[in-house]
C-alpha cells in the first residue's frame, strides 16, 4: 500500500493512510489558554454526543462526597439494562492534558464499553488545573475509588473486579491511582488501563523532544499541561516532583505490587516512548503487563473510530478488559 508522508517541522510522518486524510479537520488546541480548549472541546463533544446510541445502559449523572474539605465530585454512572449481581466495575478517567475534558469528552467510549462487556463503569469528573493544580484531580479519583468500593452492594459491583481506564492524562491519573490506592492500603484494584498515558513531566524521550508539530498533541502541550498541573508547588524536571504526580519517576522498587496492566501506545504520539518505557519498568517489577504500539497512528487517533486501526484498537481494548476484570 501506498503511504503519503506528512511533513512536519522537524521530521516526515508515515501515518496510516486512512488516519492521514483526515488531519486536516482535527481543530488546533492550543494549551497556552485553558479556556479557549475548554470551550473547543465543549462545542465538539455537545455535537458528537448528541448523535450516540445509548440503548441498553441507563445513565445516571450524581455527586458523591469528595476528598476531606473539598468539594463533591461528580460522576457519570453507567449500568448494563440486563444488570445482574456482582458485576465488574471500571472507573473510567478521562484525559485532557489535566487541563480540559469532562465526561462528556469520553462519553461515546464509555457507553460502548458499558454495553459491550456487561459492566458498570464510573466515569470521574475531576478537578482540572490550574485552578486546582496536583492532587487535587487524583484525590478526586481516589475518593471515587473509595465511593464505588463503599456502594458496591447497590451498584451491584463485585469489589474484587473493579479496575481503572484511562487515556492521555486520564492515563497517567489511572497509573497514579494505582500507585496511590497501594501506598493507602486503600480499596485495591485489579487491572489497570493505560492509553498513550502521560507519565513523565521531564520531557526527556526521543519521542517527547522529535515530536513538536503531530496533531492533537505535541511537545508545547505537553509543557504547558505539566506547568499547569504542577502548579506552584513543583517545577517540571525538577527532583523533587513525586511519583504520584508523575508515576514515570517511580522506580522498578516503587512499582511492586501494582495491579496487572495493559498499556498502549501510538507510534506518532510524545508520549509513545513514556508509556512503552513504563511498560517495561512494571515488568521489571514482577507486573503482569500487555503492551501494545500502534503503527502510523498519533495522540487520540482513536477518535476516528472508522479507520481499521482505531477498530483493532478498541478491540484489543476490550479484550484486555475482559481478561483484567475476569468477565
Amino acid at each position: 500500500m501506498q503511504v503519503n508522508l506528512v511533513t512536519g517541522n522537524s521530521m516526515e510522518y508515515n501515518y496510516d493512510p486512512e488516519l492521514q486524510q483526515a488531519i486536516k479537520l482535527i481543530p488546533e488546541f492550543d494549551f497556552t489558554d485553558p479556556a479557549a480548549v475548554r470551550c473547543i472541546m465543549e462545542d465538539l463533544m455537545e455535537g458528537f454526543n448528541a448523535e450516540i446510541d445509548q440503548s441498553g445502559i441507563t445513565i445516571c449523572n450524581r455527586k458523591i462526597p469528595g476528598p476531606d474539605g473539598a468539594p463533591e465530585v461528580p460522576v457519570r454512572i453507567y449500568t448494563p439494562v440486563t444488570s445482574s449481581d456482582n458485576m465488574a466495575g471500571l472507573i473510567y478517567i478521562h484525559g485532557g492534558g489535566f487541563v480540559v475534558g469532562s465526561v462528556d469528552t469520553e462519553h461515546a467510549r464509555a457507553v460502548e464499553l458499558c454495553r459491550d462487556l456487561g459492566i458498570v463503569i464510573v466515569s470521574v469528573n475531576y478537578r482540572l488545573a490550574p485552578e486546582n493544580p496536583f492532587p487535587a484531580g487524583l484525590e478526586d479519583c481516589y475518593a471515587t475509588l473509595c465511593w464505588m468500593y463503599e456502594s458496591a452492594t447497590s451498584l451491584n459491583v463485585d469489589v474484587e473486579r473493579i479496575g481503572v481506564n484511562g487515556g492521555s492524562a486520564g492515563g497517567g491519573l489511572a497509573a497514579a491511582l494505582a500507585l496511590l490506592t497501594r501506598d493507602r492500603r486503600g480499596p485495591s484494584l485489579c487491572f489497570q488501563s493505560l492509553a498513550f498515558p502521560e507519565l513523565d513531566d521531564r520531557l526527556k524521550t526521543y519521542s517527547m523532544q522529535a515530536f513538536t508539530d503531530t496533531p492533537v498533541w505535541n511537545r508545547g502541550s505537553a509543557i504547558n499541561s505539566w506547568r499547569f498541573y504542577l502548579g506552584e508547588l513543583y517545577a517540571p524536571g525538577e527532583d523533587n516532583v513525586p511519583y504520584l504526580a508523575a508515576p514515570a519517576r517511580a522506580t522498578v522498587d516503587q512499582l511492586k505490587e501494582l495491579p496487572p496492566a495493559y498499556v498502549s501506545t501510538m507510534e506518532f504520539d510524545p508520549l509513545r516512548d513514556e508509556g512503552i518505557i513504563y511498560a517495561m519498568n512494571l515488568m521489571q517489577a514482577g507486573v503482569n503487563v500487555e503492551l501494545h504500539s500502534y503503527p502510523g497512528t498519533f495522540h487520540g487517533s482513536g477518535m476516528l473510530v472508522k479507520a481499521d486501526v482505531s477498530r483493532r484498537e478498541y478491540a484489543e481494548l476490550k479484550l484486555a478488559l475482559r481478561r483484567g476484570l475476569g468477565i
